[in-house]
């Protein structure tokens, strides 16, 4: 029986057991939270990022769970800068053209601020900018892939949260902490 894990990644936190940047210090890794041999991430999640990570010692399913082949849906809460207009819902919900070429129609809704943790360090307030909280849902993982479409559309990205992957979860997990599936 395979084993899966659902740990809620910190900001600042690395995807990875192992830090190998070249930067003086090390930085905060999965093996700082996680103490369990023989897991690995399916998927990763940015640095500057937090929420939902699956870990599992299950080679097969990892491809699975990371693979935009299986089409396995990844939910995030988004605050972004500026009052989210209908039409930048609907040209997200459309699919958007990056650089890499069109990504898949995306769910998306205009949501009141999660009752979720505050964010180490906070998000940077500003009087004269307002900011606003989406849920999008994704089929696909590409390479800071949310973020760029929330930009593409006008929305620049201040805090991203990944709220579940599939029919796994964050809730009840507290930030920081895992616990198997």
């Amino acid at each position: 029986m395979s084993r899966v894990i659902l740990f809620n990644k910190p900001f600042g936190v690395l995807s990875q057991f192992t830090d190998k940047g070249t930067q003086g210090s090390p930085r905060p890794t999965l093996s700082d939270f996680v103490d369990v041999p023989g897991v690995y991430p399916a998927g990763r999640l940015d640095r500057d990022s937090e929420g939902l990570m699956v870990l599992t010692d299950d080679g097969r399913l990892q491809a699975r769970i990371a693979s935009p082949k299986f089409k396995k849906p990844k939910t995030y809460l988004v605050q972004v800068e500026g009052l989210v207009s209908e039409e930048q819902l609907q040209a997200l919900r459309a699919g958007v053209t990056l650089k890499d070429g069109p990504t898949r129609p995306a769910c998306t809704e205009a949501i009141d601020p999660p009752d979720i943790w505050e964010r180490d360090p906070p998000v940077r307030y500003r009087k004269t900018v307002p900011d606003s909280w989406i849920k999008l849902t994704i089929t696909e993982g590409r390479n800071r892939q949310v973020r760029r479409m929330t930009a593409h559309v006008g929305l620049p990205c201040l805090r991203l949260v990944r709220w579940s992957v599939g029919d796994w979860s964050l809730d009840g997990l507290a930030q920081g902490q895992w616990r198997d599936a």
